[in-house]
C-alpha cells in the first residue's frame, strides 16, 4: 500500500478496489490537484511520453486553453466542499491527440467530512461531441440560408403548430417568429380564399401527403388582405422516412 493509500479511510480503499476493475478510467487527486491513484483503465489510456500518471497534476493533461479554467474551478469546488457537476475537457491520451472526455466528479472526504481530494471518472465522448458540433453547424448554416431567402417561409409540425418563420415571413405577416411559435397556423393567419393549381384543396392532410401549389388570400396581423402564391411540402425525416412537419413558402403577387 502506498503512503497516499495509507492515509485514506478504509471505506475509500474498499471503493477503490471496486473502481479499479471498471473499464472506465478513473483517478483520485488530492487537494492540490496531484494524481494519487489511477485504475488500470486510466493507466492504459495514459500516453507514455508524459511519464508516470500518478504524481502528475491533473490539468497538465488538458488542453492549454482549459488549464487555467480547470485549475480555478477545482480549487473553488474544494473550498465550498460540495460535489461538483459533470464537466467536459480535452485530454491528451495514448492516441497522441486531444480527445474529449466527460468527467464525472465527486469529492473524497475524511471522517470529519472535510475534502481530501476528488475522484474523477472519464467517459470518452469525442465522437458524440463531434457529431453534435457538426449537427449544430449544419443547423446554423441552414437557419442562415432560410433567413436569407427573399420569400416568406413558414415551418409547422404535422399538427399545424408553428415551429418558426423566417424574416421575410415576419415582414409579410406582421408577426415575430416567437409570437407565432406554438400557435396553430390557421388560427394565427386566416386564409380567406385558396385556388389550387391542380384542383386539390389546401388542407393539412394534403400538405402532409405531397406538394400543394396555388394562390391564396390571407389576412396579416393588421387584418390587411394579402394575395400570395403559396407552395407547401411535407418535411420528411431522412432516417425514419416519416413526415415531421410542413414547410410553406409565400410570395406576394400584388398589394391588395
Amino acid at each position: 500500500m502506498s503512503e497516499a493509500d495509507a492515509n485514506v479511510v478504509p471505506e475509500v480503499c474498499a471503493c477503490r478496489q471496486e473502481l479499479d476493475e471498471l473499464p472506465l478510467p478513473y483517478v483520485d487527486i488530492d487537494t492540490e490537484g496531484q494524481i494519487v491513484h489511477a485504475n488500470r483503465a486510466a493507466l492504459a489510456l495514459h500516453h507514455p511520453d508524459h511519464g508516470g500518471l500518478v504524481g502528475m497534476v491533473g490539468w497538465d493533461l488538458m488542453a492549454m486553453d482549459e488549464k487555467e479554467l480547470s485549475q480555478a474551478a477545482f480549487r473553488a469546488q474544494i473550498q465550498v466542499n460540495c460535489d461538483p457537476p459533470v464537466i467536459i475537457r480535452s485530454i491528451f491520451d495514448r492516441t497522441g491527440t486531444f480527445r474529449t472526455y466527460q468527467l464525472h466528479r465527486t469529492l473524497i472526504r475524511d471522517r470529519e467530512g472535510g475534502p481530501r481530494g476528488m475522484r474523477l471518472i472519464a467517459v470518452d465522448v469525442t465522437e458524440t461531441t463531434r457529431a453534435l458540433e457538426e449537427a449544430r453547424q449544419k443547423c446554423s448554416w441552414l437557419e442562415s440560408v432560410v433567413a436569407s431567402v427573399a420569400d416568406a417561409i413558414v415551418l409547422t409540425d404535422v399538427l399545424g403548430a408553428v415551429r418558426s418563420i423566417n424574416p421575410a415571413a415576419e415582414e409579410l405577416l406582421g408577426f415575430r417568429s416567437d409570437e407565432l411559435a406554438g400557435k396553430i397556423i390557421e388560427e394565427a393567419v386566416a386564409v380567406l380564399s385558396y385556388q389550387s393549381d391542380d384542383g386539390v384543396p389546401l388542407s393539412r392532410r394534403t400538405a402532409i401527403e405531397g406538394h400543394c401549389k396555388g394562390t391564396a388570400t390571407l389576412l396579416n396581423r393588421t387584418q390587411d388582405k394579402l394575395k400570395v402564391r403559396i407552395s407547401t411540402s411535407p418535411v420528411v425525416d431522412r432516417a425514419t422516412r416519416s413526415v415531421v412537419g410542413i414547410v410553406a413558402t409565400l410570395h406576394r403577387i400584388n398589394a391588395e
